[in-house]
């Protein structure tokens, strides 16, 4: 097809058939993973991602162009899971903002979209790191700008768009040295240009059939309720809604918001540039739907009757009252979550390294906990950007503590003060998770070369914070290796947490070794429950 521009219709097919075409090839990049560990890997993490900005536009009508740009971005940036993912869904809002007042793209409109996608995407990482999806992005875009004039047909110019990032994917090795070692391409670059390639597919006339409104499944709540008594209640009406309008003023937001306490408890507005979810309970929904009304058009309404509810629901849950400080988590394992919430945690959301919770799951968790301000930890690397992300978001007070492991996350609780504020909490916190060392005992899922080492498939790797250190074949002896690599002289602790794959019996004959060989260390072994990882270990 030989196509000029762009429109709301046709970016609605793009987006969808660029999530179905990186879905299909998750595996690929999912494989180029430097680490060769079983973790939440780059490809099904940015599919995640892209899948919920999907989803966000199978369930509209809508055509205009820059509302289906900014309804595929709050899609993205709700969804997003693990770096990856929440790169992803800025390159999504940066986009969506060189849609702004566009009904089309054509090929110069295209070419600043991409522009303002990669711009967006560098501003939401602390520190950038040339040879990443940041860079495949930025040459794409750098390439659209400075030859949009060459171009009639916007499938032509997505086709020279494409090969310029199939080389800028290329050359990520020369970029990064851990990539050359691996001899992989970048991971994160190689799923943009499956979902790019998707869009491709669209502009050329090979499109994928999509399913009508009425064939998709009804969408799932925005936010999550207490179940309270009916003596709870004061207001009777669960009213949900969104408001197809973003908030260009805080004024507006603000407004909203006083107006709706006027006739109502529970309220939640969160805005962004196009649209705005609420919730409120109240005994007037319809003054509630008016007053969103003089904002914007409304989509996915939702009035329930908690009183009915309650009186249907034969368990029956008492709303907490409003405490001062609320803890996240983030753990995988029976005995890791009820490790955290002994130690005081409100809620557990199941993730690691195995499955990165997006941004809505955080959303979801903070709208459950009645408290003035609430702590996340998320105990990965590759969850602290949608930490941040739900943090930004949340109309809750919020505070990531940068908690990269589980040990970490442990110790930082142990140093919290009931009595502190937040700023002194933050910091002791902060300071705490400095002192631990984390070391981890799993398998390799694919052959590769780390540090020198050279690792097959199904080898037992031992992990010190970012290194793999230790390779071997038998899950004890690379775990005594790995925790020889650990203790030094400053050493007073030893905490090993052993998975749902290890008996409690050889844990105990390993610690009674460990305790003959380190008699001046204490020693603890905790039943983690955690999958695919023997062994999480710490070191204070």
């Amino acid at each position: 097809m030989q196509i000029k521009e762009i429109d709301g219709s046709m970016l609605k097919a793009i987006v969808i058939n660029g999530a179905a075409n990186l879905e299909k090839n998750k595996k690929i990049v999912d494989d180029l993973n430097v680490f060769p560990v079983p973790d939440g890997d780059t490809g099904t993490n940015m599919s995640l991602t892209i899948q919920y900005a999907a989803d966000e536009l199978k369930r509209t009508s809508e055509q205009d162009l820059s509302k289906i740009a900014q309804m595929a971005s709050s899609g993205a940036l709700m969804g997003a899971r693990g770096n990856s993912g929440v790169i992803l869904s800025q390159l999504f809002r940066g986009f969506a903002k060189g849609c702004e007042n566009r009904k089309t793209l054509n090929t110069f409109g295209l070419a600043n979209a991409l522009k303002e996608a990669s711009a967006m995407s560098y501003k939401a990482v602390m520190r950038p790191i040339e040879g990443t999806i940041l860079t495949v992005a930025r040459e794409m875009a750098e390439f659209a700008v400075e030859n949009a004039s060459k171009y009639k047909y916007m499938d032509e110019m997505l086709l020279a768009v494409i090969e310029q990032g199939k080389s800028a994917l290329a050359n990520t090795p020369e970029q990064l040295p851990v990539l050359k070692e691996a001899g992989v391409v970048d991971s994160g670059g190689k799923g943009l240009l499956c979902i790019i390639e998707g869009a491709y597919e669209i502009l050329s006339g090979k499109s994928i059939p999509m399913e009508t409104i009425d064939e998709l499944p009804s969408t799932s709540k925005m936010f999550e309720d207490h179940i309270m008594s009916a003596e709870e209640i004061t207001f009777g009406y669960c009213t949900e809604f969104i408001i197809l309008s973003g908030i260009e003023e805080y004024s507006i937001e603000n407004t909203l918001k006083e107006n709706l306490a006027a006739i109502g408890d529970s309220v939640i507005v969160v805005g962004d540039e196009e649209k705005i979810k609420v919730h409120v309970h109240t005994d007037q929904p319809d003054k509630a739907l008016n007053w969103a009304l003089e904002i914007g058009p409304l989509t996915r309404v939702k009035i329930d009757n908690m009183r009915e509810q309650v009186a249907n629901n034969p368990s029956q849950k008492i709303k907490e009252e409003e405490k001062d400080y609320g803890f996240i988590s983030v753990a995988a394992g029976d005995g890791l979550e009820e490790l955290f919430k002994s130690l005081g945690v409100d809620e557990v959301i199941e993730g690691g390294q195995t499955m990165n919770p997006s941004t809505q799951d955080f959303l979801n968790k903070i709208e459950q906990i009645n408290a003035k301000h609430i702590f996340i930890f998320p105990n990965n690397s590759n969850i602290l950007l949608a930490a941040n992300q739900a943090k930004e978001i949340s109309q809750v007070p919020v505070t990531v503590i940068s908690t990269k492991s589980i040990p970490q996350g442990i110790s930082a609780l142990l140093a919290f003060n009931l009595e502190g504020n937040v700023e002194e909490n933050t910091a002791q916190m902060n300071e705490a998770i400095q002192e631990v060392k984390t070391g981890q005992v799993t398998y390799a899922v694919r052959d590769t070369s780390f540090n020198s080492l050279e690792i097959k498939k199904d080898d037992i790797i031992g992990i010190l914070e970012k290194d793999i250190t230790v390779v071997g074949q038998n899950v004890f002896e690379v775990t005594r290796n790995l925790i020889e690599n650990m203790v030094d002289k400053d050493t007073s602790l030893l905490s090993l947490y052993y998975g749902a794959e290890i008996e409690e019996e050889d844990v105990n004959d390993l610690i009674e070794e460990l305790e003959e060989k380190y008699s001046d260390i204490d020693i603890e072994g905790n039943y983690g429950g955690q999958s695919l990882y023997y062994f999480i270990l710490s070191v204070e």
